[in-house]
């Protein structure tokens, strides 16, 4: 590809509107409207100037084509559809065989239960780290059936899982609006402002207290914060696995945080302790002394008990909203 010798920069422009970012940084403005060629134009500035920018007209397009190429390079890694990812089991901490092949597809829920220390973390990292027997468990993990290639183990572009943690603290002083824009800047999103209104507005709809655009995250809560973090992973991270821990917890909507990530095809593994969580996914899978002891499908009976469930935590919620805002709770139990 030789942008230089073709293509003007009004052209240019409106296909790569990254560009400019390039360009800023050696202290240049590309003109918006110029019928002229990138060589042209840096051809028409005189040595003076490119003496004061350390450069050479030469040495910007050399490092220009390159950059883009980087780009070109990251669009295909972007392009790259994680269609199925299939765990096959190694071996528990005691050396006992797994005997279990999993396999996830996109759209998937599948909750994590197990006691603590029991071996959710390690199920993750291989995932993660993409196994292929070379780690203490012994498990091989596939992507759409083929041992993927060393490489990507590397790669920050293709990796598999993003980790939403129970602790979230922003430390750059940002607003919501600003922090999501520069995180779809650097994903080449086109058309940003849509999709950043989008995962504000998500997160909203998540999260128990609303916030503003203009609100500085490091003032968002807990709850704000990870709805805010979900949102802005269904929709931006390009990784196809989300991983989220102790959900249940964060203040947050939890039903429709699992719909947003499932609406957007991600692969959904949840670690828990909580029973309605564990039952709202289909499949769950149970690790006992480091290694999976059992994947379970949810049963009809659960499915039954769940809605039980829910209506006792809908409850809990609303008590816990009317003691937030300053209520009181007077009235007997059967009025809840």
């Amino acid at each position: 590809m030789h942008t230089r010798d073709s293509m003007t920069i009004t052209e240019l422009l409106a296909q790569h509107p990254y560009v400019n970012d390039f360009f800023d940084s050696y202290g240049l403005q590309l003109p918006a409207e110029d019928s002229r060629t990138l060589a042209q134009y840096l051809d028409s500035i005189d040595e003076e100037r490119w003496e004061d920018l350390g450069a050479s007209a030469e040495s910007v397009l050399e490092n220009f084509e390159a950059f883009l190429q980087g780009m070109a390079d990251l669009a295909s890694e972007q392009s790259f559809s994680v269609e199925s990812l299939t765990v096959i089991g190694g071996q528990n901490k005691r050396g006992e065989p797994e005997e279990v092949t999993l396999e996830l597809r996109r759209g998937d829920i599948v909750s994590i239960v197990g006691p603590t220390g029991s071996g959710k973390s390690r199920l993750l990292g291989d995932i993660e780290w993409m196994a292929c027997g070379d780690t203490p468990t012994k498990r091989r993990v596939l992507v759409n059936g083929q041992q993927p290639d060393a490489s990507w183990r590397f790669s920050i572009e293709r990796k598999l899982v993003a980790q939403l943690s129970q602790n979230m603290n922003f430390v750059m002083d940002l607003s919501v609006k600003e922090f999501v824009d520069m995180h779809a800047e650097s994903r080449l999103t086109a058309n940003r402002d849509e999709v950043t209104a989008t995962i504000i507005r998500e997160a909203n709809s998540l999260a128990g207290e609303p916030f503003e655009a203009d609100t500085p995250i490091t003032s968002l809560s807990g709850g704000q914060s990870r709805a805010l973090m979900i949102a802005d992973t269904a929709f931006l991270s390009r990784s196809p696995i989300i991983l989220i821990d102790e959900i249940e917890n964060a203040g947050i909507d939890r039903q429709r945080a699992l719909d947003l990530l499932v609406r957007e095809e991600k692969i959904v593994l949840i670690a828990t302790h909580d029973p309605i969580l564990a039952l709202m996914a289909p499949r769950r899978i149970v690790i006992r002394n480091g290694g999976i002891a059992a994947v379970l499908q949810t049963s009809v009976q659960e499915q039954d008990n769940l809605k039980h469930l829910q209506e006792l935590d809908r409850k809990v919620l609303a008590l816990r909203n009317r003691i937030r805002t300053g209520g009181r709770i007077e009235d007997t139990p059967g009025q809840w």
